[in-house]
């Protein structure tokens, strides 16, 4: 690796002239060489040793401890591995880990006392407090004392939060131990496989199908509390459940540290190189919390994790009730009562809620289910938004509202031109349709052709669609627009064009084509999807978006999620309306080709009859 050639270039030239011996890098890296858990990390070191030892100056760096920061800072940079460290220790002594003392059990249960802490919080919530994780031979040596003295008196609880946020130290063996009492007997989990790079070879761990004592098991809710200052084994335990989906990890991102690092002493120097020598591979990401870190599930800091993870047992409590009551209303009051209540049915019998922390992550889980479930787009979680207070404006800021909402033009051979991109409660306010009429109706009312363009109109009520639709009827005779099904009535409603309007007609006879695109929806789609069903105006742009009537908001329970539900439909009694699927063209092409491809049959029609 070029890169590794270089820094280690570098780090010569920063320190020549050293009064240490120039093996000293060399020795280094053939540590790394030899000992590094990820050895397709170092590719290039080889061209790097040869290098360095090419160079006969001598360090000149005097200070050892500054020599061993210089040293420490060019290794981590060119194996990109924060964990490597070179120290300066002379009358080091390796200590080898304590043997399990051999103590009356009154003073084992002293210890683990003073190591673990369990209490019972309000609401039945065990809170266990783990700052090193034992390994296979104390727990089978101290395990009738944890029974006894902690996990008999945490079982019963019906949530669990397991605080690592201050576990720094642990056994490998005892990752198996703690992951399977949070899993099912069967059928076994492949947890985690660890390399060693010492010994080439592969540990697979397990889940355990036999242990001392009863399991939590799978169902009640269990929590993970971290802090910056997690480190190690208890990283691999939280990254193994948070994977298996058995855990939520509230707190802050882990340390990032290595399930073995050896302290090897660099030639007979008194420098030694702290190397990860074994690193994790879950088997279900396929990656590594080391280096990184675990990151949790629900970011806050480390002192407010405790409060935190006890407000989400607690909402948790609360969500099997949300997820009934949204079932209720949809099958209450979905606009297609069939469709409402085999959606209801499986939304209620959902299990998949259980690891659902805040308000925000079952809002969008309840929109995906039942988008999911339904195919539509509308049924849908929503904010409770407050309606604006009514305005009083005067009839001078209507003009200049209508301005800025309609555009008008007149083309070539008197084509008319209209667009407006939402839709509104106009035709019931006499003073405004009145307006509308003279500042823009009057303006293509008597052109030979009109396109009216709906490309960008995203919907709006659809209380005006009635009277909007007749101005293209003659009206001596009564149409039935469509027949709209309202379901909290169960009451099917005619739209019938009006006998009276604002302002003049345009009749039945000329011309008229709409534009469309994938965002015309709402009332737009439902004015195109009259038009076109009843001949009266070919469509050219787009397939439409596929929407719905406007829907109606519903408070779920005594909550603060609320539901967008669509409770009305167009006529389906010949075939699926709009709603949903959206309308396809007469002639499909492109949105932003549309205008011009009308432009180009009204014209060639045009020229055509002179």
């Amino acid at each position: 690796m070029a890169q590794a050639v270089v820094l280690l270039a570098l780090i010569f030239s920063n320190v020549a002239h050293c009064a240490f011996s120039p093996t000293l890098i060399v020795d280094m890296a053939k540590i790394l060489m030899d000992n590094y858990c990820s050895p397709e990390k170092l590719a290039g070191m080889e061209e790097a040793i040869d290098a360095a030892s090419s160079n006969t100056e001598i360090l000149g760096i005097s200070d050892p401890a500054i020599l061993a920061s210089v040293l420490t800072d060019g290794v981590k940079k060119t194996v990109s591995d924060s964990r490597l460290k070179v120290t300066y220790e002379p009358g080091f002594v390796p200590v080898a880990p304590p043997a399990m003392p051999d103590m009356p059990l009154e003073q084992l249960a002293a210890m683990i006392k003073s190591t673990v802490k369990v209490e019972i919080l309000d609401g039945n919530i065990g809170y266990l407090k783990i700052q090193q994780i034992i390994g296979e031979e104390i727990a089978q040596k101290v395990g009738p004392l944890l029974l006894a003295h902690v996990w008999d008196k945490i079982l019963p609880t019906s949530a669990m939060i397991l605080d690592f946020r201050n576990a720094v130290s642990g056994e490998l063996s005892g990752i198996p131990y703690i992951v399977s009492y949070y899993t099912d007997p069967e059928p076994l989990i492949h947890i985690d496989s660890v390399y060693d790079r010492t010994s080439d070879l592969t540990i697979e761990l397990w889940s355990m199908p036999t242990l001392l004592g009863e399991r939590y098991g799978t169902s009640k809710p269990l929590i993970i509390l971290t802090s910056k200052d997690t480190l190690g084994v208890a990283e691999d335990v939280a990254y193994c459940l948070k994977h298996l989906k058995r855990a939520t990890i509230v707190g802050e991102n882990t340390a990032g540290g290595t399930v073995k690092i050896n302290k090897i002493k660099v030639g007979d120097t008194d420098f030694y190189v702290s190397v990860p020598v074994a690193k994790s591979i879950n088997p279900i990401t396929g990656k590594s919390w080391e280096i990184n870190g675990v990151a949790p599930d629900v970011e806050v800091a480390a002192e407010d994790a405790l409060e935190a993870a006890i407000a989400i047992i607690k909402f948790r409590v609360e969500i099997p009730g949300l997820v009934q009551a949204a079932a209720t209303l949809v099958a209450d009051n979905y606009a297609f009562p069939s469709l409402g209540e085999a959606v209801a049915e499986k939304l209620a019998s959902s299990g998949e809620y259980s690891m659902i922390s805040t308000k925000e992550e079952l809002e969008v889980k309840l929109s995906a289910d039942l988008l999911k479930l339904s195919g539509d787009k509308c049924l849908k979680t929503t904010s409770n938004i407050p309606a604006l207070p009514p305005m009083n404006p005067t009839p001078e800021m209507f003009i200049e509202l209508i301005k800025v909402s309609f555009h008008t033009d007149v083309f070539e051979n008197n084509i008319g031109y209209l667009r407006f991109d939402m839709f509104g409660d106009f035709e019931h306010v006499a003073a405004i349709a009145q307006i509308i009429v003279e500042h823009v109706w009057n303006k293509v009312v008597d052109t030979d052709a009109l396109i009216i363009d709906l490309r960008n109109n995203v919907g709006g009520p659809t209380s005006s669609i009635a009277g909007f639709c007749s101005y293209f009827f003659d009206g001596e005779k009564q149409i039935a627009l469509d027949h709209i099904y309202d379901r909290p009535s169960n009451t099917t409603r005619d739209l019938l064009t009006l006998a009276q309007l604002s302002g003049k007609r345009y009749g039945s006879k000329k011309s008229l084509i709409i534009l469309t695109s994938g965002v015309t929806a709402g009332a737009a789609e439902e004015f195109v999807f009259i038009m076109k069903r009843l001949g009266r105006a070919m469509i050219i742009g787009e397939a439409t978006r596929g929407g719905c009537h406007p829907p109606e908001t519903f408070r779920v329970g005594e909550s603060d999620v609320f539901l967008s539900i669509p409770i009305s439909h167009s006529d389906d009694a010949q075939g699926p309306s709009w709603e949903g699927a959206g309308i396809a063209p007469h002639i499909p092409v492109p949105a932003d080709a549309a205008l011009d491809t009308a432009k180009g049959i009204l014209n060639k029609h045009f020229s055509g009859q002179k």
